[in-house]
């Protein structure tokens, strides 16, 4: 392997506060939301289906823009520094000096790219499915993934905490996978059968460090 390209939501950015952010603005406890999203990721439905079930024909876009005019100055729906989880910087500073590419790529609005960008990690580079114009797990993200790593697809290890989003579809482009014990997706597809789809899967970004550095 030479490129490890890493997914964003729950991989390196914890969402405990934006989730708790939009319970509040839902006028639900945090933990009933909560709650909904793992019952969404336990049936393999779409996050987004947590608000519809929290209030019933929820235009969510129209929610997002209303909350922006209301406080255009507040992170909202979006994430900065305190959001990435602790092992983070270091465990792809340790990856880098080990001589990987790094490659930050996954579903993510146009705005996530600054936020990025101003966390100044340690990566090679930043991509969002809003600048690609494609999601996952669409065979032409994993493409473009392949593109911009400028490497073949076996020699690209992509990092996430989906099965169905991450582990398959980059198994299907012809990478290796690594499936991330972390957020209510990762843990559950981790006791799944299909979890052994995965070439590695990792309790933390420190745990896939140590075991591609030594």
């Amino acid at each position: 392997m030479r490129s490890l390209v890493f997914d964003v939501g729950e991989t390196l950015i914890d969402e405990t506060r934006i989730w708790s952010r939009w319970a509040d603005r839902l006028g639900v406890p945090r933990l009933t939301f909560m709650g909904v999203l793992g019952g969404m990721a336990a049936l393999d439905r779409s996050h987004a289906d947590a608000f519809q079930v929290i209030r019933p024909g929820l235009d969510l876009d129209a929610e997002i823009a209303a909350w922006r005019a209301e406080d255009p100055d507040g992170l909202r729906e979006n994430f900065d520094g305190d959001d990435l989880y602790p092992d983070v910087r270091d465990s792809l500073a340790a990856l880098r000096a080990a001589g990987y590419e790094l490659i930050i790529a996954g579903n993510q609005p146009s705005q996530a790219y600054d936020a990025l960008l101003a966390m100044d990690l340690p990566v090679d580079a930043i991509h969002t499915s809003a600048a690609w114009e494609v999601e996952k797990p669409a065979p032409e993200f994993f493409a473009k993934v392949a593109a911009v790593a400028g490497r073949s697809p076996e020699e690209i290890l992509y990092v996430g905490d989906r099965i169905d989003n991450d582990v398959r579809p980059a198994k299907g482009a012809g990478m290796r996978a690594a499936l991330l014990r972390r957020g209510p997706w990762g843990y559950l597809h981790a006791e799944r059968p299909e979890a052994s789809q995965a070439d590695l899967v990792v309790d933390s970004l420190a745990d896939l460090a140590a075991r591609l550095t030594t």
